[in-house]
């Protein structure tokens, strides 16, 4: 119906982002009426997400033209972007951005690394920044789960880890079952994309590749390709994360860093800034 009624596709995308905005913020009151507020959490998202995928898309077709090793700038600054956000999921939690930033770096890193060596992702930025891309935001949400859960165990299970403390068990060994339940946590999508992979979801990846004029079966096994360097790197990603967290929650004196109640409200105020 809006084909008819909008000729240019810039004024009909605006209509349709229009819409779409619509129904999020419809979602938004509903949460609103049973004391969820993120109202102005998810409408700087929303704001912030049509600009930048807009620019992206601006001057996309530019950076497809640039030579080879302009992606490598472009996947660091997916780096740091990455693990910036992620690390927002653990505000109060000291050292939260390095962990993040490092476990994003390095798995993302060696997933691309690898796959580009042995050929899997051809060293082309038309390549090398869309795959590129899926990993690293792929490692930004592991990471952001596993950071949010462990944080979350952390805080509930204050009493038991200063107990186990002061009995004499080891920092690491106090905080492991958080550790492990956190990173279980931050897989669970990954696990559950993989299952239902071609059955609820149809990637796009797949189906740009087919309109393009692939194979559909070499279409269909690039996308299982890429769906599991995703799940390497998200996985990879959680472990290194969690091996770099869990120090930093305790003092040079083993004792456990936690922050006030009150600083977590603040905190929380401020994430949903």
């Amino acid at each position: 119906m809006l084909n008819n009624l909008f000729s240019n596709q810039i004024v009909l995308g605006l209509v349709q982002a229009a819409i779409a905005f619509t129904l999020a913020l419809v979602v938004v009151l509903i949460a609103n009426r049973r004391g969820i507020h993120i109202e102005k959490e998810v409408i700087v998202s929303l704001l912030r997400g049509i600009v930048q995928i807009t620019a992206v898309g601006s001057v996309l077709l530019a950076l497809l033209k640039s030579p080879n090793w302009v992606g490598i700038p472009i996947l660091l600054g997916m780096f740091f972007a990455a693990g910036r956000t992620a690390a927002r999921r653990a505000q109060g939690v000291n050292g939260a951005f390095n962990a993040s930033f490092y476990g994003i770096a390095l798995a993302s890193g060696i997933v691309i690394g690898v796959m580009s060596w042995l050929g899997v992702i051809e060293y082309k930025i038309m390549s090398l920044v869309p795959v590129g891309s899926m990993v690293i935001s792929a490692a930004m949400n592991s990471n952001a789960l596993a950071l949010n859960r462990f944080k979350a165990e952390i805080t509930a299970h204050i009493g038991l880890i200063e107990t186990a403390l002061s009995l004499g068990a080891s920092p690491e060994e106090t905080v492991r079952p958080y550790v492990q339940a956190a990173i279980q946590a931050s897989l669970i999508p990954r696990i559950d994309a993989l299952r239902t992979l071609g059955i609820v979801w149809i990637p796009g990846l797949m189906t740009g590749m087919i309109l393009a004029g692939s194979d559909p079966v070499y279409a269909a096994i690039y996308q299982f390709v890429v769906m599991g360097m995703i799940f390497a790197t998200a996985g990879l990603s959680a472990m290194i994360t969690m091996a770099f967290i869990q120090k930093q929650v305790f003092s040079p004196a083993e004792q456990l860093l936690i922050v006030s109640a009150q600083q977590n409200g603040n905190s929380d105020k401020k994430n949903n800034s």
